[in-house]
């Protein structure tokens, strides 16, 4: 997907769809089109060209930047512009911090019972993992996770994971390229669901803290590699 063709797909999800702190409802709209990939790590965020097609101020726009600044998700350097970020080995070790308390909380003491979502993701997984889909397995990776998020019906939580999973995609782009990353993942959360389904959810959280726990020194791994690449 071009730039241009965001453009045109954020002038028409503008219809109907304003709120009125407008900045927060921007914000959520850049951050849900970086969670799902279509902006890339150091694409160009120009104000000029998202002001027309979201039909809102540059203070506005601002407004959006600061908050997604804040979370780690846009680059603002003075005189240069916004650009999508791209996440450091910190921030790589921050994002799994938050995600080792909040994930394996979820699945632990969650009062929900269906896990409907769950098999769908681990089953797209799957589709996507068959097909040569690196892609694929990344998309339905981050609906797992927001999936086992959701279990705690909680607005703010489900906020915050949409915050953590738009970080997470600026990460797996370093990985776009690498099936031994993501495949081993899929039947990792297949069995997560069906340890929640035996009841068994002490077990399926020890299971996601030690994976996430394994994904966080893959990716390290990677970010040391191509530092050491690029100064080669």
């Amino acid at each position: 997907m071009t730039l241009e063709d965001i453009l045109a797909d954020l002038r028409l999800h503008r219809e109907g769809a304003r709120h009125a702190e407008t900045g927060m409802w921007v914000a959520s709209v850049l951050r849900e089109r970086i969670a799902a990939g279509q902006l890339a790590p150091g694409s160009k965020l120009s104000e000029e060209a998202l002001g027309e097609a979201l039909g809102v101020s540059r203070n506005t726009l601002r407004e959006a930047f600061s908050a997604l600044a804040a979370e780690h998700v846009v680059t603002r350097i003075p005189n240069r512009g916004v650009s999508v970020a791209r996440p450091s080995a910190d921030d790589i070790r921050e994002i799994y911090r938050v995600r080792r308390y909040l994930e394996p909380a979820a699945l632990a003491w969650s009062p929900a019972t269906d896990n409907t979502p769950l098999r769908h993701a681990v089953e797209r997984a799957r589709e996507a993992r068959d097909a040569g889909s690196v892609s694929g397995m990344a998309d339905a990776n981050q609906a797992f996770h927001a999936a086992v998020v959701a279990l705690a019906g909680s607005d703010r939580l489900d906020l915050l994971m949409t915050q953590v999973l738009a970080e997470m995609r600026l990460v797996f782009h370093s990985m776009v390229a690498d099936t031994a990353f993501h495949a081993p993942y899929v039947e990792d959360n297949a069995r997560i669901v069906e340890l929640l389904e035996a009841g068994e959810r002490a077990e399926a959280a020890a299971l996601l803290t030690g994976y996430l726990g394994r994904a966080q020194d893959q990716l390290l791994a990677a970010i040391a590699e191509e530092s050491s690449v690029r100064r080669s």
